[in-house]
């Protein structure tokens, strides 16, 4: 750790998770769900929705997410449609969906259980599912930085599904064994089918080769969709012009707040987020927590230090530049406030720089202009952001530096 302008830097983000604030919200919604599950079966409408863990790779545990109530689920699993919740809300409606557990070879894909799953990720809308359970479901809610929450996890003997839907175009692609995966999930994209769906199907087994084929860990899943999406939007975005002025973009939404600063030149792009004290990820310390990561043209060639946060927001911006016809240097500051209590998933990032790139920019005539902006609506000075940061310093001082990462 290091002092930078009066703030602390961390390096390497840790979860923080503790049963300080955010102990009362998750067990409050957890017993809840528990309660209505009766015996040892479980019958509900899934959104639909899956999980498939990562934890004893290539052995993991695989299987659906399904609430004990009936009728139109969707929303469970379609973090789109979040925006404008409040964590309360959210972590209300996910705590209603049951992790079911069957572990499984992540290259078996033709099992009883495995062939039901992938059916689930590709169904069009909420569809039956039945679950003979092992035991009572654990007394636990599932929090992390890239997936959304669930509520309690129980191992399963059994399951059946009904009435499932196909949606016509994973259903295309399920049975397209001649694409790649990075092929499929380009052509699902660019026909509309929301980043949440391609994850699961990605996740599910039912995308790319037909030899490759196998089930890809949640948070992994979520994470490729977002890096392959936009790197492949990068490519032709590094062939257009430069936006010819600085501009700026800022959204205040969970207690986060954004700002998405371009500036004129070739791509670059870096995610800055400070963590305030009592927050999900800065909850044992009392000063304020900052992780950063960064690329310039050439790209990255290591997972970003920041998480699956870094690629999310890159697919929004790389989405606005598309529309744009232009490449920018592009720095995203993000402040997480107390308010923000509960990991929800790097949807909260994607979707909410979305939403702040939808709104009016403001436009500068100069860097210094830009950085006042910055102090007129976060908390945090300007010193500190560039102190910080390798692509403001860049834009400021435009001293020579090496464009590979580390």
């Amino acid at each position: 750790m290091q002092e930078n302008g009066g703030i602390e830097v961390t390096r390497s983000r840790q979860v923080y998770i503790n049963m300080k604030d955010p102990r009362f919200l998750k067990y409050f919604y957890k017993f809840h769900t528990i309660e209505m599950i009766k015996g040892n079966e479980l019958e509900g409408s899934s959104p639909p929705d899956i999980f498939v863990g990562r934890a004893g790779y290539p052995n993991v545990y695989i299987g659906p997410l399904v609430p004990p109530q009936f009728g139109d689920t969707s929303l469970l699993a379609t973090p789109e449609q979040w925006v404008g919740k409040s964590i309360e809300d959210i972590v209300a409606f996910r705590s209603m969906l049951v992790r079911g557990m069957f572990k499984a070879k992540v290259t078996d894909t033709s099992g009883r259980i495995q062939e039901m799953l992938q059916e689930l990720a590709i169904a069009d809308k909420f569809t039956y599912a039945g679950l003979e359970l092992k035991s009572r479901p654990e007394a636990t809610m599932s929090f992390d930085e890239d997936s959304q929450p669930f509520g309690p996890s129980v191992r399963i003997k059994d399951m059946e599904i009904g009435n499932t839907k196909a949606n016509r175009e994973l259903e295309r692609l399920f049975f397209d064994t001649d694409a790649t995966a990075k092929t499929a999930m380009l052509e699902l994209y660019d026909r509309g089918i929301a980043v949440s769906k391609i994850q699961k199907a990605l996740s599910a087994g039912t995308l790319g080769l037909g030899k490759n084929r196998k089930f890809v860990p949640t948070r992994w899943s979520i994470t490729a969709t977002d890096d392959t999406i936009s790197k492949t939007k990068l490519e032709e975005i590094k062939e257009y012009p430069s936006i010819d002025n600085i501009r700026a973009y800022y959204l205040s939404a969970l207690d986060n707040r954004w700002i998405v600063l371009m500036f004129p030149g070739t791509w670059s792009y870096e995610l800055i987020e400070a963590w305030y004290p009592n927050t999900t990820w800065n909850l044992n310390r009392n000063d304020i927590a900052i992780y950063s990561s960064h690329e310039f043209f050439n790209g990255r060639s290591t997972y970003a230090e920041i998480g699956g946060c870094y690629y999310a927001a890159r697919l929004a911006t790389s989405e606005l530049l598309e529309k744009l016809h232009a490449q920018a240097r592009v720095v995203i500051l993000r402040e997480v406030h107390s308010g923000y209590v509960l990991p929800v998933g790097v949807w909260n990032v994607r979707e909410h720089v979305r939403l702040a790139l939808r709104q009016m920019p403001r436009f500068f005539g100069s860097v210094s202009e830009a950085l006042s902006f910055v102090d007129s609506v976060m908390d945090i000075r300007s010193p500190a952001w560039v102190a910080n940061s390798t692509v403001l310093r860049y834009v400021l001082y435009q001293k020579p530096l090496a464009i590979q990462q580390q």
